[in-house]
């Protein structure tokens, strides 16, 4: 969502593994709206709806904390299938916060999803980038991913996208140079090293992470995939100092192979948008279930390093 200029519109796009009636269903039909909508944590209760030009949803979200929050949206427009409008985060004499244009695009058999959100000064929209990002906010169209995917694959992965001011060919280039990637890449407070360093098909890097503790892991990743500058496909496991493959250290449970897909989108020459997807491989419904568990944090993770990455572009 970064934007350089000082513009009172905050602009996203989304692009579904899922067909656009699938996608325009999970907007609409409450049962499926409650399986993802708001930030991780949270949980819906939908009172009343009323899906149409004029008409209004009245719902409570369900902070993890216990809170709730009373929310009733406006709909301005609606085109099924294509078009919503609608104004957002008022409820009976709060006025709405900002109003939300979303487009619904078929591409090929997946959907693109552009919305637009739209407040009353540059200032605000400001600050609303700051509160969204700090809530988490963002990853609510993450969680509309793994629901599609789980829907139509029964598969469960794990989605974060972020856009960056920065031309794709640079951001690709922080992925698939190893000293780019060490610098950004490791949780905040630790640092990375690579001890062996072959970033091309076929070829396999072995690093080393140190925390802030001096606790050291070592793990490897093996390249599948690297078409320039858009994808990026490799697996990921933890490994003892030898390269032997090993359990994750923190976790009971937990997938030894991970699957990583990087997506690399220009949204103009110097916005690039990022769509990272996670996936178990071969693993267990015990390490599925830690997996799942633990998509919270794995949010949290990649926000940290998506900020680095960010400041370094």
């Amino acid at each position: 969502m970064a934007q350089k200029n000082k513009s009172n519109v905050i602009s996203l796009t989304r692009v579904y593994d899922a067909p656009l009636q699938s996608v325009w269903d999970a907007w609409t039909v409450p049962s499926e709206v409650e399986q993802w909508w708001g930030p991780r944590g949270f949980t819906l209760t939908t009172h009343s709806r009323d899906l149409r030009s004029g008409g209004h949803w009245h719902y409570t979200m369900h902070g993890p904390d216990g809170t709730d929050y009373e929310n009733t949206t406006q709909y301005i427009e609606v085109v099924p299938q294509q078009r919503m409008v609608y104004d957002h985060g008022g409820h009976k004499d709060r006025p709405a916060l900002f109003r939300v244009t979303a487009l619904f695009t078929e591409r090929s058999g997946r959907t693109q999803l552009d919305m637009s959100m739209a407040f009353a000064t540059p200032e605000v929209a400001a600050e609303m980038r700051g509160f969204i990002k700090k809530a988490g906010g963002e990853a609510t169209w993450d969680r509309l991913a793994e629901y599609l995917v789980k829907r139509h694959a029964g598969a469960e992965q794990f989605f974060i996208s972020r856009t960056l001011d920065a031309a794709i060919d640079r951001v690709y280039e922080k992925w698939t140079n190893p000293d780019d990637l060490a610098l950004w890449l490791p949780p905040t407070g630790s640092t990375m090293r690579f001890l062996r360093a072959e970033a091309h098909v076929g070829g396999t890097s072995f690093y080393a992470m140190t925390a802030a503790n001096g606790s050291v892991m070592y793990g490897r990743m093996s390249y599948l995939t690297l078409e320039k500058p858009n994808l990026i496909v490799y697996t990921q496991q933890f490994c003892d100092d030898q390269e032997r493959v090993i359990g994750a250290p923190f976790f009971a449970h937990w997938p030894r192979t991970m699957l990583t897909t990087v997506e690399l989108v220009s949204e103009a020459p110097d916005r690039t948008r990022i769509t990272l997807r996670w996936e178990p491989q071969d693993a267990s419904s015990a390490a599925i279930a830690e997996f799942v568990k633990q998509r919270g944090s794995m949010t949290m993770g990649w926000t940290g390093s998506f900020d680095k990455l960010e400041a370094q572009t």
